[in-house]
């Protein structure tokens, strides 16, 4: 079925909201949570509003953006917010907020803002089709464009990486 053929679906329809507690497990000596958890956590939000966009199995293929711009401490509740920004033939780009709260204060600070690409996939891994993105809002539309644009980019580094690593096996046989 092409994507040509499936109805569009909103942005309010696969959005995600996941909260979990930071506990010492998840930190460094010092009290902060390990990037690597907030990633992990980015990741799954990530990947549950993409399948709920595609009703299918979607594998991460890419971590366009992931800024860390506050610490999170153990005690905090961590709130992904993960939403597509933009759909292709059978890739999503969904951005994902992260928020931690201060339980004890009700202080919150948005710590993280991410975008990822990933592929709807089929029972045998081939890609499939997703539905097209409807944007609703002024926010969605811009969110569309830049998306897009994030798009053209990450096409334009895939060609350039592959005549370097292609410059790079030129180099090597030569050497052989």
């Amino acid at each position: 079925m092409a994507s040509d053929d499936l109805a569009p679906k909103c942005v309010a329809d696969s959005r995600v909201v996941l909260s979990t507690m930071m506990n010492p497990e998840h930190a460094n000596a010092h009290g902060n949570v390990h990037g690597g958890v907030i990633m992990k956590l980015v990741d799954e939000a990530g990947g549950f509003a993409a399948m709920r966009h595609a009703r299918s199995a979607a594998v991460t293929v890419a971590i366009d953006s992931m800024t860390f711009d506050e610490p999170i401490y153990v005690g905090s509740i961590v709130t992904l917010m993960a939403a597509l920004t933009y759909t292709g033939r059978t890739s999503m780009e969904v951005r994902v907020e992260v928020t931690a709260e201060n339980p004890m204060t009700g202080d919150k600070v948005q710590t993280n803002v991410a975008y990822l690409v990933y592929v709807a996939v089929d029972p045998q891994g081939r890609p499939n089709p997703v539905p097209p993105l409807c944007v609703e809002t002024p926010e969605e539309q811009l969110r569309y464009q830049q998306a897009h644009e994030r798009q053209a980019e990450r096409k334009r580094r895939q060609t350039r990486e592959q005549a370097l690593r292609q410059q790079l096996a030129t180099a090597e046989n030569d050497e052989l």
